[in-house]
């Protein structure tokens, strides 16, 4: 009986020192990070827009983290500058990512801040970048005979859309397309350097 209250208090002395050094040093390390003059919160649409994106699940092949150059080619790509935690002030849950199936989306909106591209990109995305392993998502978008007042029409390339017919983009994908774009971090970086 003494071996299994050993075992126990182990086993719980080993958990608790984990979730010290795992989740509440970090968490007194980073309590005080204030956003950086230069980035904005989120507007609704944009908030919105998050939602989607955590919703279709683009985290598993986008991550939102420029490495530093000691850490890979990120910056070569153009994909920015490292990032900082102060980077991540308004974002909760972060959506930092693991996986670079697709590239890093950290400052996609300065790198294209296109909407129509993304349109295109998120109906097909094949159409705008060949070979391109993403899945479209059509469903964020109606094929119409001819938009409506005030409906955002998808400019596809020829042979990519439906004959005869126009697409337009649904709310969730303008709400998905202003959370793109809104990933800007042009500021300086945290403490002048770049």
């Amino acid at each position: 009986m003494n071996k299994y209250r050993v075992i126990f208090i182990g086993a719980v002395a080993t958990v608790l020192f984990a979730f010290f050094l795992l989740v509440f040093v970090p968490h007194l390390q980073l309590v005080s990070v204030a956003p950086p003059a230069g980035l904005k919160a989120y507007a609704d649409t944009e908030l919105a827009g998050r939602r989607e994106y955590v919703s279709l699940g683009c985290l598993y092949c986008h991550s939102q983290q420029v490495r530093a150059p000691a850490f890979g080619s990120d910056q070569a790509r153009g994909w920015g500058r490292a990032s900082y935690p102060e980077d991540y002030a308004y974002d909760r849950p972060h959506q930092l990512g693991t996986m670079r199936t697709g590239p890093d989306l950290m400052n996609i909106g300065n790198r294209q801040p296109s909407r129509a591209w993304h349109y295109a990109h998120l109906y097909e995305p094949r159409a705008v970048t060949p070979g391109s392993l993403m899945p479209a998502f059509p469903f964020l978008f109606a094929v119409k005979d001819q938009a409506g007042m005030g409906e955002e029409i998808v400019d596809l390339p020829a042979g990519v859309g439906p004959a005869g017919k126009v697409v337009v983009a649904l709310p969730t994908a303008r709400a998905l397309v202003s959370y793109l774009i809104g990933m800007k971090h042009d500021y300086a970086a945290p403490g002048g350097s770049q």
